[in-house]
């Protein structure tokens, strides 16, 4: 896990070296530099597999140079594939072979997570892994193209701090700028699953990967599901365990984190856990499930608890982690779980994201299939015209006005503020549906595709969305901050196909969040885990930004920007006192934070 950067073109050296610098934290363990005139091709190592020197990058091979940061967890079985004189143990060599056998094709090879900068004479190539674990941006200016592993290492290349409107216009609306949007206008992001070509001064991206590309209705019995997916599943765990330096687990009451570190024993590695508490706030705590967990599968478990002091300190150096806005107010507590992981020792993380959007883990999808069977009742025309009629802020509203207007209902799980609480809000006019352009490429996609479920849409659009910007986003850059490696089990390309492939209604029939996980686990853990009410990453944020104040800074920041009507904006902050749009709240507060650094 690493930092990869880089200049083609012209470049002031003293400047390049800075920037690389603001990515140390990344790769503490050694920073290379490959530069010659119009090029600064550079990488910040964090050594996890064969950390000898040999293993440093940026890696020559000829007139190749290569920049990685990821791990490629079937690296050892390419090998036997591949024809090439290996000098080192670590898996960024054997892209570079992979590379030589099957040109730009020789991403499809790759099992894992990574950001790859590869740089073949006069033609540089970026890839971003298919889901989106590891981020990759970039910045054309005239004379050069830069990329960088965060947006940190492209802003002093900036000559201005311009806000690009469809980033503010798509996190309000979906907790995240949507690529290839950034909130610095000019600097870019890959989506997951695309890839880069820079030559002749000229970019090109293309998707190389696309899980509407898998079949649907290749499984279709319930048996056939869960035997399948628990092989791919334990498959998916086990790949990840190899590693030369020390491993830990996060470790919640619920069944995801469960699973991973049942597998992890069963292979014979037993990891040491964490997880967060609150202090004064019992309702959002998990020491007591998690604990009950470990001791079950004979587990040691530290338990991190946070205040009020703990959390408002730790959100600074957190917008300071993110570079830009992100509505996601778990990053404050996580950012301080893996500094307690990274005292302890540990360098690499195992996590349980992508659960619930493969396994249907939240009801409101459920909530979503009942809804969308009232596209067929006789006097919708009737109800369109009184929801039109009869705005609400509740989201509950929103739902049916959408499906009575025969438009897009669920645009993912992180449907934050509709384009009319939007346009009811900002001093600008929002039209409704606007947002949908931020998602339209998505849905084309879908309707093109075999895919014809709705249930099927919940789970692309999630992946592609709700966890790559979001909460990949969150995890990759709190636990970075620390030089931790992070893993995703659950997140494995083929096990995500294989979902993707089965009769959707295996998913839901029965009415249960994560059924065929359930199903899977159930010889495995004790029936009180599989049945625990989810929590998520619940914690006491809007709490604590009440009792400190420091939500004032939201009204502060926009007296100066003006962006929100002043009477709009006041509702939904003494809304959110009373326990009503939170997240909406958070939102703008660190949209505000971010405001006042690089806007005011």
């Amino acid at each position: 896990m690493c930092a990869v950067f880089g200049i083609v073109g012209q470049y002031d050296e003293a400047r390049a070296k800075y920037a690389l610098a603001l990515l140390s934290h990344r790769g503490p363990d050694f920073c290379g530099i490959t530069q010659k005139t119009n090029l600064f091709f550079a990488h910040q190592r964090l050594s996890i597999l064969d950390v000898h020197e040999r293993s440093h990058q940026p890696l020559r091979y000829k007139n190749i140079l290569l920049s990685f940061n990821g791990e490629i967890y079937n690296f050892k079985e390419l090998k036997q594939e591949l024809d090439f004189e290996f000098q080192t143990q670590s898996d960024s060599e054997v892209i570079i072979a992979s590379y030589l056998k099957w040109g730009v094709d020789f991403v499809n090879h790759l099992r894992g997570m990574f950001a790859i900068a590869l740089l073949d004479g006069e033609t540089l190539y970026l890839f971003r892994d298919r889901l989106g674990k590891k981020p990759l941006f970039y910045l054309e200016q005239e004379g050069s193209f830069l990329f960088s592993s965060e947006i940190k290492g492209l802003t002093p290349f900036l000559k201005s701090h311009k806000l690009n409107e469809d980033a503010l216009m798509s996190y309000l609306s979906f907790l995240a700028p949507t690529p290839p949007h950034t909130f610095f206008q000019n600097i870019k992001k890959l989506a997951a699953g695309e890839y880069l070509i820079y030559k002749n001064n000229q970019v090109a991206t293309q998707r190389y990967f696309d899980l509407l590309d898998v079949a649907p209705n290749i499984i279709t019995s319930t048996d056939e599901a869960v035997n399948t997916l628990e092989g791919l599943l334990e498959e998916s765990i086990n790949i990840r365990l190899n590693s030369d330096v020390p491993m830990a687990a996060l470790l919640s009451g619920g069944i995801d984190s469960a699973t991973i570190n049942f597998y992890a024993k069963k292979r014979g590695v037993e990891l040491n856990t964490y997880t967060l508490g609150y202090e004064e706030f019992s309702k959002y705590d998990e020491r007591e499930n998690a604990l009950q967990t470990a001791k079950f599968l004979g587990l040691n478990n530290t338990a991190l608890e946070i205040n009020q002091n703990d959390f408002m300190d730790a959100s600074e150096k957190v917008f300071d982690t993110l570079d830009e806005p992100l509505n996601d107010p778990a990053a404050v507590p996580l950012y301080l779980l893996f500094e307690k992981i990274k005292k302890d020792g540990f360098r690499v993380v195992m996590s349980g994201e992508g659960s619930d959007e493969l396994f249907l883990g939240y009801r409101q999808y459920f909530e979503y299939l009942d809804i969308e069977q009232a596209k067929t009742l006789a006097h919708k025309n009737w109800l369109k015209k009184y929801f039109r009629a009869n705005f609400s802020m509740n989201r509950e509203w929103e739902w049916y006005k959408r499906i009575f207007d025969d438009t897009l209902l669920f645009r993912t799980s992180g449907d934050k503020f509709t384009d009319l609480q939007k346009n009811n809000l900002m001093r600008r006019n929002v039209k409704d549906n606007e947002s949908l352009k931020y998602l339209q490429p998505y849905r084309d996609r879908f309707e093109k595709s075999l895919h014809k479920d709705e249930s099927m849409w919940y789970s692309y659009i999630d992946l592609n969305l709700f966890q790559a910007e979001h909460f990949l986003t969150k995890l990759d850059r709190v636990s970075m901050a620390h030089s931790i490696e992070s893993r995703t089990p659950f997140l494995d390309h083929k096990l995500v196909a294989t979902v993707f492939s089965l009769a959707p209604e295996l998913r839901y029939k029965d009415g249960v969040t994560k059924s065929l996980l359930k199903k899977i686990m159930k010889p495995h853990l004790d029936e009180t885990i599989l049945k625990r009410k989810k929590k998520g990453f619940a914690n006491p944020y809007m709490e604590y930004l009440i009792n400190s104040k420091k939500i004032e800074l939201i009204k502060e920041v926009n007296k100066q920007t003006g962006i929100f009507k002043k009477q709009e904006l006041g509702e939904y902050i003494q809304r959110a006192s009373s326990g009503s749009f939170k997240q909406h709240v958070w939102g703008l507060y660190t949209l505000s934070i971010w405001m006042k650094r690089w806007m005011l």
